[in-house]
């Protein structure tokens, strides 16, 4: 997993514009970081779901625990998908 390069202080005060052309694995570093440092409440708020999308979500689950044998593996989508 990539790793940040800069102290945090360094980074918040860093000017969005530059954030933004950092390399990609240094943004993303910086994205887990700053996701990670949420608690679970903040997380929990910050992508809140519609009821219908939950309920569907519940009922994928549901469905997945009723057989998971039926779950296919990545290598197998990315082969189906011909991006294998």
């Amino acid at each position: 997993m990539p790793t940040l390069s800069s102290q945090p202080s360094a980074v918040a005060m860093t000017p969005m514009s530059d954030l933004l052309q950092l390399p990609q694995s240094e943004r993303l570093a910086l994205a887990i970081a700053l996701w990670d440092s949420l608690d679970d409440e903040a997380r929990d708020g910050a992508l809140p779901l519609d009821p219908d999308l939950c309920a569907e979500l519940d009922r994928r689950w549901m469905a997945h625990l009723s057989n998971p044998d039926a779950a296919l593996g990545w290598d197998e989508v990315r082969s189906q998908l011909g991006i294998g």
